[in-house]
């Protein structure tokens, strides 16, 4: 047993280690499995694959998305990354051994410094996994270099190009530590010297002659045509990774042989990499934008229990936010009795505006389709596809607009989109029985939410204006009074823009065909009269609204709308129209 625990401690560490990141992705992060998972669309398919490899760096994309693709499940994309991460772990263990071949498992902790380093930059919502997969090739290219010094120099100048091609410009890396290797373990120090440079000549004229093969300019390909989602403000993360792996080979290098370890100073190095790796690489998370990124995880699959919770429990405050949980209120018809017991921004919280944006614009796009506009929706969900700066496609876009176009009976061009995602993994079954649908009008009429849909929906073409939604909600309203989201959304409208008068004559109009008088109508008409110095007639407002704004009246005359002791009414109408002046 203690001959194990000298021994086989390190295997213990990278399990452990390997658990954790599991752990990290799996409880914590899932919601930016999603984020990447939803932005592209991995097809298997021959055309494909050669538009990859037909790219510098184009075998890490390939495989880097066929593994993002597995991030559908978040249980099995949490698990390619433990896998992924105690890969690279074992490459760069591996890598410092081939700094001091005495190297002993005392340093072992140091082989886990990229792996907090990556986990740090894959924090940015923006790195792909192409690049942690070119990382891994590149390292492995390393790696297996040859003992020989004829086979080392032919394995290098023969295999960078390659490495290029495969990787991108990751393969600027090997070739600054295939310069150490020859300058600091070559022979002959000037010629090494030599050989080392002109493999570093050969790297970056490999980026700089595949600008004359490929359309893509030269500072894009020196930065990485696959690594990073935009084009625009590159974080330095991307550099520093690459640099954190040969500058530690170089310390190892330096280190191990003028320095021993002892067990304790071996255990103590643990402690300190592990708890300083830990707390760097969670630095990297903004916690903000993964709370939007929630918001709209929790859209998409529809839980608006959980968006209605997470809304209680305060947080980020954004347009995208609030529409959705505006949204979850409406599909559990509490919009109108709920909507002030939440922070509102305006009819910006309720229907934010188009914007090129595909993070922000696909929460608007589910509200729009749940109302009945389907074209809007359809709209949003191919504007948000095409937005997307890498040129990818979107499984969870052409989902959306494979619906759209079964409501509107456009059959041909949902067939089209439907051949797509039976060529995926995830998306297989679900384009093969929606396929069924195709023509079916009996079946689309009968089915749950495309038969209501078509219901809902205007069909008259028309034109309309982000600052008039309510008139279009008014519109889907008389259509078809039983679409109760949009009627909420229509008695909201005003409120939020603090248009009491409006309000009122939107109340006139909808009682003569429904019932509907929730918390929020009590109070705007309790409020409207009481502006007109009148009583609201009896039955409008009931009791408890009435005593309540009594006791609103008496605090905010007695301290105007800066008195503390309107925070006692924050969730009312009354309480927004003051204060949000």
């Amino acid at each position: 047993m203690k001959k194990w625990l000298t021994k086989g401690w390190p295997a213990l560490l990278s399990v452990l280690a390997g658990v954790a990141v599991f752990c990290f992705w799996r409880l914590f992060c899932p919601q930016l499995l999603n984020f990447h998972e939803q932005f592209q669309l991995f097809l298997f398919d021959g055309g494909y694959l050669q538009e990859r490899l037909a790219m510098p760096g184009g075998v890490a994309r390939y495989l880097g998305e066929f593994l993002v693709q597995l991030y559908n499940n978040f249980t099995l994309g949490a698990l390619v990354l433990a896998l992924l991460m105690l890969l690279l772990q074992w490459l760069t263990w591996r890598l410092l051994k081939t700094a001091d071949g005495t190297l002993g498992t005392a340093w072992y902790a140091l082989s886990f410094v990229p792996v907090f380093a990556v986990t740090y930059a894959m924090g940015d919502e923006n790195l792909l996994l192409p690049y942690a997969v070119a990382l891994l090739l590149t390292m492995a290219y390393m790696v297996c270099l040859p003992r020989s010094c004829r086979a080392r120099l032919a394995y290098a100048f023969v295999g960078l190009p390659l490495v290029y091609w495969a990787c991108g410009p990751m393969v600027l890396m090997a070739a600054a530590w295939l310069f150490l290797v020859l300058a600091l373990q070559g022979g002959r120090r000037l010629l090494s010297v030599g050989l080392g440079a002109l493999l570093l000549v050969e790297a970056v004229a490999c980026v700089v002659l595949s600008a004359h093969l490929v359309p893509y300019p030269l500072e894009r390909l020196c930065v990485g045509i696959v690594y990073y989602r935009s084009q625009t403000g590159l974080p330095p993360t991307m550099a520093a990774v690459p640099a954190v792996v040969v500058l530690l080979w170089l310390a190892v290098w330096w280190l191990g042989r003028r320095v021993r370890l002892s067990a304790a100073k071996a255990a103590v190095l643990t402690v300190v990499v592990a708890v300083a790796g830990a707390w760097v690489a969670v630095q990297g998370f903004d916690l903000r934008k993964l709370e939007v990124l929630d918001y709209d995880y929790m859209v998409r699959i529809r839980d608006w229990n959980g968006i209605v919770r997470k809304a209680e429990q305060g947080g980020t405050n954004v347009p995208m936010t609030v529409c959705a949980t505006n949204l979850a209120l409406a599909m559990q018809g509490q919009l109108g009795e709920r909507a002030f017991h939440f922070y509102q921004r305006g009819t910006q919280g309720l229907m934010p505006g188009f914007e090129r944006n595909p993070v922000t614009i696909l929460v608007p796009a589910e509200a729009y389709y749940l109302l009945g506009l389907v074209n809007t929706a359809q709209r949003f969900s191919f504007e948000a596809m095409e937005a997307l700066p890498n040129y990818n496609k979107s499984g969870r876009c052409i989902k959306r607009l494979v619906e759209t176009n079964l409501v509107n009976g456009q059959y041909e061009v949902a067939r089209k989109y439907l051949s797509m995602l039976e060529k995926t993994m995830f998306y297989r079954k679900w384009a093969l029985r929606t396929k069924e649908l195709i023509g079916n009008e009996q079946a689309i009429g009968s089915h749950p939410e495309y038969g209501w849909l078509r219901q809902a929906r205007l069909t008259n073409d028309f034109m309309f204006s982000e600052t008039e939604i309510d008139k279009i909600c008014g519109q889907l309203f008389w259509h078809n009074q039983n679409n109760t989201m949009a009627l909420q959304y229509l008695m909201l409208w005003p409120l939020l823009e603090r248009d009491v008068n409006k309000f009122m004559s939107y109340a006139a109009a909808v009682e003569r065909r429904v019932k509907y008088n929730p918390a929020s109508s009590q109070e705007a008409i309790i409020y409207a009269y009481a502006q007109r110095g009148q009583k609201p007639p009896q039955g409008y407002v009931s009791e408890m609204v009435r005593r309540q704004f009594v006791d609103f009246g008496h605090v905010y005359n007695a301290g105007g709308q800066n008195s503390p002791q309107l925070e006692a009414f924050r969730n009312t109408l009354w309480y927004y129209l003051v204060k949000a002046k």
